[in-house]
């Protein structure tokens, strides 16, 4: 039987990466993300959802979120579920977390044109496409929806 455990989630940070390294000195990085969900009631009325899920990264992917994201600045989270237990201290009872485990992010545009500077470094616009190109090479595996190698087989595209 086949198995597949793929979350992919679009939604605002709630609060800042929170940094640390292991024993052995390898990056993980916290974030907590609130999704929304807009939906129409039986009434015909729009109603809002928001989902609040914890997120951890691994390595590189972690001392860049930690370097450029911040408290309500929106990305693009590819990972996968784990459900995490431990004993609670004070009841003894067994508690259990469902979090999602990060193995790509993208860094998104929040509209302010800040999509990729470093949090706190105001830049001129000038230079937002060096910060771009300055994200790692595993943000665009897969993640691209025409790909690198798209040829156009058209000509000029009209856009």
């Amino acid at each position: 039987m086949a198995n597949l455990n793929k979350v992919m989630l679009i939604g605002n940070l709630t609060r800042d990466p929170e940094l640390r390294y292991t024993p052995k000195g390898t990056a993980v990085a916290e974030l907590g993300m609130a999704v929304n969900r807009v939906r129409t009631n039986d009434q015909g009325e729009r109603q809002e959802e928001t989902t609040f899920i914890d997120v951890t990264l691994w390595a590189r992917q972690a001392e860049l979120a930690q370097q450029y994201l911040g408290k309500g600045r929106p990305v693009y989270i590819e990972g996968r579920l784990q459900m995490d237990t431990w004993e609670d201290k004070n009841t003894g009872q067994k508690r259990s977390k469902l979090k999602v485990v990060g193995e790509n992010m993208q860094f998104l545009s929040d509209g302010r044109g800040g999509g990729g500077q470093p949090r706190g470094e105001g830049q001129p616009q000038q230079q937002q496409p060096q910060q771009q190109q300055a994200q790692p090479p595993s943000q665009s595996q897969g993640a691209s929806p025409a790909g690198d190698d798209f040829e156009d087989d058209e000509g000029d595209i009209p856009f």
